[in-house]
Order: structure tokens, then C-alpha cells, then sequence
């Protein structure tokens, strides 16, 4: 193999590959980048057998061939080398090593046999439709904060995407519940998702597609089955991830329907007052209590261990009086979520759930348990 390479490209497209692999590895050949010179460039791929990632570059290529090496490593030195350099990549008859050229740097890479590099084949993927790149960033970047890192409930490590009729048309759903907040936010569903089953996509899958979708182009065309999505980027990058294999919990049954009391707060000076008088919040508990009158909110945190704060604001609230407790850092998850000025929280109780929205029938709607305080 002898092929010759921008540095921009070369770097860009292992920026993407790099990522899926794990810095610790008991099978070598997953620590390594499969490299492969052909007539459409240089392709480029890794997987940690879960997902696959894969992009081809165009490349000057004097001798096909293929070969795999430490993805850490030559994405290591590609960074480190200079703007605008042409990079040249060899192997010999000796397949074990692989040359590294660039102006005067010259780098040795122990390789291993393409033979041996796993293949996530996608098999039947019987569910195929284009989605805006947009409409998938902010499906991810509005639920992906709610994901689970409990691996015990490993059915909520992930986003459940799933199309739901809903008042009279097809929506596409996107939900994630860690127990305590819940995210949920819709869209009109494309053309094709009709019938897809519901599916589960893992929380790292999730990460990568929230990197790769910058710089996705327009549209991303996404094909599925219930074990497999494969996403194709415009800019050249496939995405192949297996889904969790599990049954996501009916999340309908946790959104409360009944919830009469409303407050309405700006959101940004809702969101600082919050920040501010959680500094005195302590690291386990983070709880700060919001006591409602009509006209008036007093967010209050006591710490037996360093003191008090409270802070007032002027709200829109002519229910009955109420003292409920959240935890803060869910609060201000959820409030850089919205998209609005306002915030408008939904409350039956000290015990209940809350739902929380820009405004009434927002597409993104958010639901937080309450803490004790």
C-alpha cells in the first residue's frame, strides 16, 4: 500500500473514526484503524464492536492495499504535524510495519493483518428515511442530558426513538428518563418512519452522532431494524451502532395530565437565582426549595454544614400556596433546554411530578421529580 494524503483531510476523517475506540483494550485489533487504499481514496475505520464508523477521503493512491494500526497513535502524530503537510502512508512486503512520511518526520507503526479487523456487518435493515440534520441535532441535544448511567436499568442508557400518532399526525418521538427527569421532544415524523419499530440508541452511539451531525450537511439518511441504525452522514461518514436490547418503560404513565397549578418565571433570571443560591448547596444533596405565593417565588437552600441562602423573584402564580424541592442541577438542565424567554411550570404537589415547558404545547416537554426539603 502507498497512498499520499492531505493533513487536514487525514486528521479531520480520524477525528471521526478515533473516538469509537476504547483506550484499554483486551483484543489488540480493536485498538487499531483500518486503513484502505482503493480507486475512491483512502477509506478509514474503526469500531469497538458495538459501533462502526467509517469515512473515505480522497487520496493519491499509488499502490492499493490495506492495513490496520494503533488509532490513538497515528491520529497522535497527524495532529502534531504541521498545517497544509502532505502526508505519506507505505507498507512494504513486510506487512507488520507501516512508514509514516511528512516533510523531514518520518514514523514506524507496528500494524496488524487487515484479515483480522472485525466487520459490524449491518445485515436487513428494513426502515429507511431521510431526516433534516437540524431536527436530529435537536432531537438528541434537547434528551441526551437525561440519559441513564445506571447500567443496572441498562434499558434507559440511551434515547427511545419511536413514531407515535399523535392529535391527528405522525410524530417522531425521542424520549430519555434517568428515574428522577424525564425529556421528551417531537417532531412531525419524515416520510418513510411510518411502522419502525421503537428503538433504544445507546449513549455512546448517541455521543457520536451528536459530534458527526455539525457537520452532517442538510439531510442524514437513517436506516434501521430493532438490533441495528446505520446513519450516513453527507459529509461522508457511516455510523453503524447496535441498539440496547430491552423494552423502554412506558414513559406515557409518568407525564402528568392532571397537574392544575401553573407558575410562569422568566427563564434566564429563574436559572441564575437557582445557580446562585445553590452554592451553598451540599455536593449529595443539591436540594433548593421553591416557596410559591401568589405573585412571588422564594428559592431557599439550607445547609446545616456552611448556611442558608434564599432569593426572591416576581412570577406569574395565583394558585394555592405550595413549598416544593428539586434538585438544582436538574433544574438548571432543564431550564438550558428551553428555547424560550419564559418558563412555565406545571405543579400539583410537594410529592408529585412537575412538568416544565416553554409555554403550553411546546414540542419539548421536560417532567422532574421533587425532592424532599
Amino acid at each position: 500500500m502507498r497512498v499520499t494524503v492531505e493533513r487536514a483531510a487525514l486528521l479531520r476523517s480520524l477525528g471521526h473514526v478515533h473516538r469509537v475506540v476504547e483506550r484499554r483494550n483486551t483484543i489488540p485489533i480493536l485498538s487499531n484503524v483500518l486503513l484502505r487504499a482503493g480507486e475512491g481514496g483512502l477509506q478509514l475505520k474503526a469500531t469497538d464492536l458495538d459501533i462502526e464508523v467509517t469515512e473515505t477521503i480522497p487520496a493519491d493512491v499509488a499502490d492499493a492495499g490495506a492495513t490496520t494500526v494503533p488509532a490513538h497513535v497515528i491520529y497522535d502524530i497527524v495532529r502534531k504535524l504541521p498545517d497544509g503537510a502532505q502526508v505519506s502512508l507505505e507498507t512494504g512486503s513486510d506487512s507488520g510495519q507501516m512508514i509514516i512520511r511528512s516533510g523531514r518526520s518520518r514514523f514506524s507503526l507496528g500494524a496488524l493483518p487487515e484479515g483480522d479487523f472485525p466487520d459490524l456487518a449491518a445485515g436487513e435493515l428494513p426502515h429507511g428515511f431521510a431526516l433534516p440534520a437540524a431536527d436530529l441535532k435537536r432531537l438528541i441535544d434537547k434528551t441526551q442530558f437525561a440519559i441513564s448511567t445506571e447500567e443496572t436499568r441498562y434499558y434507559l442508557n440511551g434515547i427511545y426513538l419511536h413514531t407515535i400518532e399523535s392529535e391527528g399526525s405522525l410524530k417522531m418521538r425521542a424520549v430519555a428518563t434517568d428515574g428522577h427527569r424525564l425529556a421528551r421532544v417531537e417532531m412531525e415524523a419524515p416520510d418513510g418512519s411510518s411502522g419502525m419499530p421503537g428503538i433504544i440508541v445507546p449513549r455512546k452511539a448517541v455521543a457520536e452522532i451528536q459530534k458527526l451531525v455539525d457537520d452532517a450537511g442538510e439531510s442524514v439518511a437513517i436506516e434501521l431494524s430493532p438490533a441495528k441504525i446505520r446513519l450516513q452522514f453527507a459529509s461522508g461518514v457511516t455510523l453503524i451502532s447496535k441498539l440496547i436490547d430491552g423494552t423502554f418503560p412506558d414513559y406515557q404513565r409518568v407525564i402528568p395530565t392532571g397537574n392544575d397549578k401553573r407558575l410562569t418565571v422568566e427563564r434566564d433570571p429563574f436559572a441564575k437565582a437557582v445557580d446562585r443560591v445553590s452554592t451553598i448547596s451540599s455536593e449529595r444533596g443539591r436540594a433548593v426549595k421553591l416557596g410559591l405565593q401568589e405573585g412571588r417565588l422564594a428559592l431557599s437552600v439550607n445547609n446545616p454544614d456552611s448556611g442558608s441562602a434564599t432569593e426572591e423573584l416576581d412570577v406569574d402564580y395565583e394558585a394555592a400556596n405550595l413549598d416544593i424541592g428539586f434538585n438544582a442541577r436538574y433544574l438548571l438542565d432543564i431550564t438550558s433546554q428551553l428555547e424560550g424567554d419564559t418558563a412555565l411550570f406545571k405543579l400539583a404537589d410537594p410529592g408529585s411530578p412537575t412538568v416544565i415547558q416553554d409555554r403550553e404545547g411546546a414540542s419539548a416537554l421536560y417532567v422532574l421529580m421533587p425532592m424532599r426539603v
